[in-house]
């Protein structure tokens, strides 16, 4: 087996056991798993960019080989940074295969390195994204099956503000 680094993107806005999966899944596949929150400056975040890889430092801790990282520009340009042989995407349904196989397009143009490899998400989880969580938490609702236990209290306290973009 060759010992491959895969990068694990996403925003992480905030980080949920959908996510944990397929980085737990990802960290059985290669040898080094570099989780990397990317900043699109577009999008309004409901945690800072340093807030993000905190908690995915703390929710990742459990998982060997696992980095975490940020970075503020192309995935192709990190992929070739970190020198990643692949590049893991989760996908939840059809829509997301839709969006996801042009990126995948697109950066392989960019960086024709890394494969992208995608890993549908467990059942349990189809439902699941971050807007779900932040929704759910805003309005008062019990996340404890969608968030890592060890940062639940923090991304409660977060989301119930109501000053707290969504």
């Amino acid at each position: 087996m060759k010992q491959v680094t895969a990068v694990c993107p996403g925003s992480f806005d905030p980080v949920t056991v959908g996510h944990l999966d397929i980085i737990e899944r990802a960290s059985k596949l290669f040898e080094r798993v570099v989780v990397v929150v990317m900043v699109n400056p577009q999008k309004r975040y409901s945690f800072s960019v340093e807030e993000r890889v905190n908690m995915l430092r703390v929710a990742t801790q459990h998982i060997p080989g696992v980095e975490i990282d940020s970075y503020d520009g192309l995935l192709s340009a990190y992929a070739a940074k970190v020198g990643a042989g692949a590049i893991v995407k989760g996908l939840r349904a059809v829509s997301d295969f839709e969006y996801e196989f042009q990126m995948a397009m697109t950066n392989k143009k960019l960086n024709p390195v890394p494969e992208t490899v995608f890993l549908t998400t467990s059942e349990k989880n189809l439902y699941l994204s971050s807007s779900v969580v932040k929704e759910v938490a805003r309005h008062g609702g019990d996340i404890t099956d969608f968030v890592p236990e060890c940062i639940k209290n923090q991304i409660e306290e977060r989301l119930k503000r109501k000053d707290v973009q969504i």
